[in-house]
């Protein structure tokens, strides 16, 4: 293993070693400040924690467990912060936070592999990476990230099994080479499709609840010159369009839809971007038009009180695109305005935020699928103020699979007022939307919430009580937990928590 390559780690809060704290986790540094978190995007999930500790490596993440376990308390494992399901968070549970389990451990420039402690984030990844670049702009590149944010950690990622806008692409595991996984039981275990099947299986888009990740290894690609070919569309030509670009070799794209219910446009009309290899050289990527970041505010404003405006001016930029070139990693990167919804709030009268769903249909029913979609949104109110569809290629290696099949994605940013006919209304939603998409084949994503019904999980994921029954298996004592999870038991009932498919599993 190479020498560690440091990258900036975030500010390092005070170390304070309290009174009574566990002994085995007084070693790692403790953040008595703020025993307190909520996620970044959609601020639903206020939690307090009793402690909050910030190991610095493996080592450290064992003697924490360890001495959890002794306490008889449970741990939940944070990165970046911004999933919606309280995946990341416990209440009165103890907080792992990763933030300093930050560097590149190795990198392997003739296999294209990289190892990154598990709290490393994207543009920190991309800064190493851009570093190592030649004189003509050619290296290695991310295959693909999360787009909309960046500043997601690699472990999180991991977690939830991400994907990005690729064409042609599985969810993140099929870029994972190999991690390390530091288990309940204070041992760590470096785990592989080959020597940790099941592991493998259950720790991606396991949302913690196996082991935690302490580093990764991705697989690379390499940097490519793409060309942004961008139209309008209808969605009854999407699917062929989708296919047609594939066939072409577009690495990227994805559909940008009109959000406002009032026109016949709604879920109709978009903006088709695909991302095609092209000639030329790699220095010259990015250049052309592009929004600043006031820009992004006045979009957003737009789509909560002027929605056929904001489309209008979205799909302009987009259409003055056309031909642009970019670089295949720098384009999954872009500007996330941190708190943009407190000027929003201020002009529409009350406190809120977006709330993100993602659903899942056979990619030949997506036309009739948005249809669908349209006259439920409008039917039920429902304040749509993003919509993309995307392309997943099918997961058959995680245990909890959200892609069992290809599947066109559809995301959803839905407007969610901070009230309680905000949160009732928002539970009722997205429950229609579920069975909207179950009712065409499809499924939905557990990363922004469980709002679903017992028969909606087992439906969207017929494995889920083999999952259940797993962690029942390898964590009995429940030293890993978190408020996602015991939502879970509770939606499952019985069987699920008295762990009757053990055998199963």
């Amino acid at each position: 293993m190479h020498a560690q390559h440091a990258l900036a780690p975030p500010p390092a809060p005070v170390r304070v070693l309290q009174r009574g704290a566990p002994p085995g986790a007084a070693g790692s540094l403790v953040d008595a400040r703020n025993r307190y978190r909520n996620d970044i995007h959609s601020r639903l999930n206020p939690t307090r924690h009793a402690r909050v500790f910030l190991p610095e490596g493996p080592e450290e993440v064992a003697e924490l467990l360890v001495e959890a376990r002794s306490a008889g308390k449970s741990v939940a494992c944070a990165g970046a912060q911004h999933a919606m399901g309280g995946q990341q968070f416990l209440e009165d549970g103890w907080l792992l936070d990763t933030r300093r389990m930050a560097g590149v451990l190795d990198f392997d420039a003739d296999r294209g592999l990289v190892q990154v402690a598990a709290g490393t984030r994207w543009p920190a990844l991309q800064r190493f990476l851009a570093a190592r670049r030649d004189g003509a702009g050619r290296g290695w590149s991310i295959a693909q990230k999360q787009t909309g944010a960046d500043d997601f950690s690699l472990g999180g990622s991991l977690a939830s099994n991400i994907h990005g806008r690729g064409l042609d692409r599985p969810p993140l595991v099929d870029d994972i080479e190999r991690f390390t996984l530091v288990l309940p039981q204070g041992c760590a275990l470096e785990v592989d499709r080959q020597r940790e099947p099941e592991l493998f299986s259950l720790a991606v888009g396991g949302y913690g609840l196996f082991g935690v990740v302490s580093d990764l290894t991705l697989r690379l690609r390499p940097r490519q010159l793409l060309q942004r070919s961008v139209r309008l569309l209808r969605r009854d030509g999407l699917a062929e369009a989708f296919e047609s670009a594939r066939r072409e070799g577009a690495r990227f794209g994805d559909f940008q839809f009109a959000i406002d219910p009032r026109s016949a446009d709604f879920m109709d009309l978009g903006i088709l971007a695909c991302y095609l290899p092209t000639e030329g050289e790699l220095q010259d990527a990015g250049a052309g038009a592009t929004l600043s970041a006031s820009d992004w505010q006045e979009l957003l404003r737009l789509a909560h009180v002027d929605k056929s405006e904001a489309f209008r001016r979205y799909s302009g930029f987009y259409l003055s695109t056309h031909g642009q070139r970019y670089a295949s990693d720098d384009h999954q990167f872009g500007v996330y305005l941190d708190g943009y919804h407190s000027a929003i709030d201020a002009g529409l009268g009350h406190r809120g935020s977006e709330v993100i769903t993602e659903l899942y249909v056979p990619p030949n029913e997506i036309g009739r699928f948005l249809g669908a979609l349209a006259c439920l949104c409008r039917e039920s109110g429902m304040d749509v103020v993003y919509g993309t569809v995307r392309q997943i290629r099918r997961d058959a290696e995680t245990l909890l699979s959200w892609a069992r099949d290809d599947r066109a994605c559809v995301v959803l940013n839905l407007h969610v007022r901070h009230d309680q006919e905000g949160m009732l209304r928002m539970h009722r939603d997205l429950r229609q939307l579920y069975d909207l998409a179950l009712g065409f084949g499809g499924s939905f994503y557990l990363s922004y919430g469980l709002h679903a019904s017992a028969a909606q999980l087992r439906a969207a994921y017929p494995d889920v009580d083999r999952f259940v029954a797993a962690k029942r298996r390898l964590d009995p004592g429940e030293v890993l937990s978190s408020s996602w999870f015991e939502r879970l038991s509770r939606i499952l009932g019985s069987r699920a928590a008295r762990g009757d498919l053990d055998g199963q599993a």
